[in-house]
């Protein structure tokens, strides 16, 4: 059966089919297959239902509706100007700038597509004028906007938790540090492309333009204040802390900053809805696919298969690792994620890893997978933002993509970049 079920699903993918519908016809395929007949298919009809009943997910619609509602208006203008005017005029301080408002926006938004039409459409033409390539900057753009998915609060460590039934608040504190390890290596690396390139520097800012830059940011930085604190004060939980953002965003854009009005309500809506719909519908379908192979015990003969229930921890991190980003080389993230972290949860739980930080890697593997040809999703959102070929978006993606493995292995080797805030916020 596990032969088939996986056939099925490589077959329609093959034939172009959005991904629910193979992971819908799986399902049914492989209930068909344990039950022998359709005549308690309301069960997995149930078990779908069910996918989408956690009151966890409640964040997922809000978090996308703050990040839409502040695409559109001028947070992110106001979080790129106060970094460049601290970091601009250092060689390589348009790349750095670009890569930590990719970090700050994410910690506002927890979206990566977000993340690259916000700062990315702003930041890629001052990028150009200024004498970077283009593939190093689209590049640059791509796998700095994946930090969004670490730093809190992060879509897929929400669709991680509620799957594994880890604690959401305790996964985005610990996606704090690796997030920053990561910055941290993209700024060396755009600072060497530049000395090497020979990258002219921008103007240096005065500090009363620093300070005004600063106070122009100040609402922008309460999100990242508001979502962190929030859940670290145990004021909120991660749902809370996604009902304050959607709050403090529309305050933020229609009456302080007076950035959109009321006729931006309908499309902002609209897009949020469209959005929120396709990812329900993926959760639902893809938790009645979880329960069929769980109930048919194929994790349990994947993983036999191939050894891993012989491997140590640090093994089936090494597997996690390499089946994530393989998978989201090919397919959404969150389908990733929804089927495989059922089919690992039995190895994960024999070895004694902490959830946490097997989340925190998976979100990691998840958000490099994104980032790498052929088929990451964030490709092809640059292709279509930036409306520039296949091949020059992902001609500058290996150096990225080297760090990006380096930081997973460092956070395979040394949880406590993951695990350091978490013990100190939660134990």
């Amino acid at each position: 059966m596990t032969t088939i079920i996986i056939s099925i699903m490589i077959v329609l993918l093959l034939l172009g089919f959005p991904m629910m519908i193979p992971l819908v016809t799986a399902a049914f395929v492989g209930f068909y297959m344990t039950f022998g007949g359709t005549g308690q298919m309301e069960t997995l009809i149930q078990q779908m239902m069910g996918g989408i009943r956690p009151t966890a997910l409640i964040a997922v619609p809000m978090f996308i509706l703050a990040a839409d509602v502040m695409t559109r208006g001028q947070s992110a203008h106001r979080l790129i100007n106060m970094v460049m005017s601290f970091v601009g005029h250092v060689k390589g301080g348009l790349a750095v700038s670009t890569a930590a408002s990719c970090t700050l926006f994410g910690a506002v938004s927890g979206s990566t597509q977000a993340t690259v039409v916000a700062v990315g459409s702003p930041l890629r033409p001052r990028m150009l004028k200024a004498g970077y390539k283009d593939p190093f900057t689209l590049a640059l753009i791509i796998n700095s906007s994946d930090i969004a998915f670490l730093i809190p609060p992060s879509i897929g460590m929400i669709i991680y938790g509620v799957i594994s039934g880890t604690s959401i608040g305790e996964l985005f504190i610990a996606g704090i540090g690796p997030g920053l390890l990561i910055l941290f290596m993209f700024s060396i690396y755009c600072v060497l492309y530049a000395v090497i390139k020979d990258v002219p520097t921008e103007p240096k800012s005065s500090w009363r333009e620093r300070l005004t830059a600063v106070q122009k940011a100040l609402w922008p930085l309460g999100f990242p204040v508001l979502i962190v604190g929030g859940i670290y004060g145990g004021i909120f939980s991660p749902t809370e802390a996604a009902a304050a953002c959607v709050l403090y965003a529309v305050l933020l854009e229609f009456v302080i900053f007076r950035s959109l009005k009321l006729q931006h309500i309908y499309t902002i809506a609209k897009s949020t809805g469209l959005i929120t719909a396709v990812v329900f519908i993926l959760v639902a379908v893809g938790n009645g696919f979880s329960w069929v192979i769980s109930f048919a015990q194929i994790p349990q003969e994947i993983l036999a298969a191939v050894g891993i229930n012989e491997a140590g921890p640090v093994g089936v991190l090494i597997a996690i690792s390499v089946a994530f980003f393989v998978a989201c080389m090919f397919v959404d993230p969150i389908v990733v994620i929804l089927v495989l972290t059922p089919i690992f949860a039995p190895a994960i739980a024999a070895s004694g890893l902490d959830p946490v930080h097997v989340g925190v890697l998976i979100t990691l593997q998840v958000a490099i997978g994104s980032a790498t040809p052929p088929f990451g999703c964030d490709i092809f959102t640059a292709i279509a933002i930036f409306k520039r070929p296949y091949w020059e978006v992902i001609r500058g993606t290996p150096p990225f993509i080297f760090m990006l493995v380096v930081a997973a292995a460092l956070v395979i080797m040394f949880p406590q970049i993951a695990l350091f805030l978490r013990d100190l916020a939660f134990r």
